[in-house]
């Protein structure tokens, strides 16, 4: 199961280095190149530290005011002082730039940098403030699914904005609930007569994509592999190249744990999660087989392996033809369903382009406030 480590506030391991900033103040990192912080104390005499978002190999991110505007609060995301994750760093806020200088006008739910600087060693990024990602919320719901209205409006959302980034050139290329979060995470409660217990419904299913650190330009080098594990496709795993349609495979993966509250590909072995999308979604293509370098995964046209061990056991009783998850039988559920099968399509040159999926059946039923997308703010729908 996936975690969020927590941040530690006020605690301070062996220290890296201590440095001074201009205020007098020291300034710290800990042994792995974090900048401790602590509540209350600024930087850049700008952003005062509120408390702690949350924290991964990157950096960390803490909540702000930043009283150069009117102490509004926001994201910042303080990199590790560390110079691999300064030089990503570096990438992602190229790519920021161009998504703000592409979008002015914020339509196309891409998170907006407010602010980028060096502080003593740590790229900071500015951001503005959002709720939590829709994978936490699902995980604090005891991952419960999300109702198909929300699934639908947050899925057009998507699209939406992975078209923008397509057309511009751009694919994100880790894409995961986790980087996915609501603009604001309020939610009101209710009883789950079939779950028996109490489930969350959040207010507004408006989003925002996050975390560019790896997206790539169409013209840049392309890394063999990308997408975070179970939701890479199967052109990666087998190192055929991958474009664009990569994107829209892992947006299939989002969609399917959203309407079931569970990942689809529950694996960390290229094998077994090969040999499970054949078991979900049929027969890979054979050119794909014999095209790829990694035969060592194949022998006469099929996938090696053994369905007698253990592993091969708990794939045959986990993994199940995808229409076999539907859970109910509404015009609705079959659209997601027909759309999900053609987000998972196996060739991505087959697979469906965003300006397709927008057009599917799925969202003809959205209503014209949640198409026009307009782009509001958190302290908007909290009112």
């Amino acid at each position: 199961m996936k975690t969020m480590p927590c941040i530690c506030w006020g605690r301070v391991d062996v220290q890296k280095s201590h440095r001074s900033a201009k205020d007098g103040k020291s300034v710290e990192d800990d042994k792995e190149g974090h900048l401790v912080c602590r509540t209350g104390e600024r930087i850049q005499e700008r952003y005062e530290i509120v408390g702690g978002l949350g924290e991964g190999t990157f950096g960390k991110v803490v909540e702000c005011m930043d009283h150069a505007r009117g102490s509004t609060r926001v994201a910042l995301k303080i990199i590790r002082n560390v110079k691999k994750y300064r030089e990503a760093a570096q990438l992602e806020i190229n790519v920021l730039k161009k998504i703000r200088e592409r979008d002015r006008e914020n339509k196309y739910m891409c998170v907006l940098m407010w602010d980028w600087f060096d502080f003593h060693g740590h790229v900071c990024i500015a951001f503005e403030l959002l709720g939590k990602s829709t994978f936490d919320f699902q995980k604090e719901n005891n991952f419960l699914p999300y109702p198909i209205q929300h699934i639908r409006h947050m899925a057009y959302q998507l699209c939406h904005s992975l078209k923008f980034l397509h057309d511009n050139q751009l694919t994100h290329t880790d894409l995961k609930p986790e980087n996915i979060l609501f603009v604001n995470s309020d939610f009101n409660t209710s009883y789950n007569e079939g779950k028996k217990c109490e489930e969350k419904l959040v207010k507004n299913s408006s989003i925002r994509v996050v975390d560019f650190g790896s997206a790539t330009f169409d013209h840049e080098y392309h890394t063999t592999i990308v997408a975070t594990r179970h939701y890479r496709p199967p052109e990666v795993i087998l190192e055929l190249g991958w474009s664009q349609p990569c994107d829209v495979w892992s947006l299939g993966c989002i969609l399917f744990e959203f309407y079931t509250g569970f990942t689809l590909f529950q694996t960390h072995d290229n094998r077994e999660h090969l040999v499970m999308m054949e078991k979900i979604l049929g027969p890979m293509p054979r050119r794909m087989m014999y095209k790829t370098r990694k035969q060592k995964y194949f022998q006469n046209g099929a996938l090696i392996w053994d369905e007698t061990t253990s592993d091969g056991r708990y794939v045959s009783k986990n993994c199940h033809p995808l229409v076999s998850y539907k859970t109910n039988h509404t015009p609705g559920d079959a659209q997601l369903f027909d759309l999900l099968r053609r987000m998972l399509e196996f060739n991505p040159a087959l697979r469906i382009t965003l300006s397709e999926a927008l057009s599917h059946p799925f969202f003809s039923c959205l209503s014209p406030e949640e198409k026009t997308l307009v782009s509001r703010t958190s302290r908007d729908l909290s009112r």
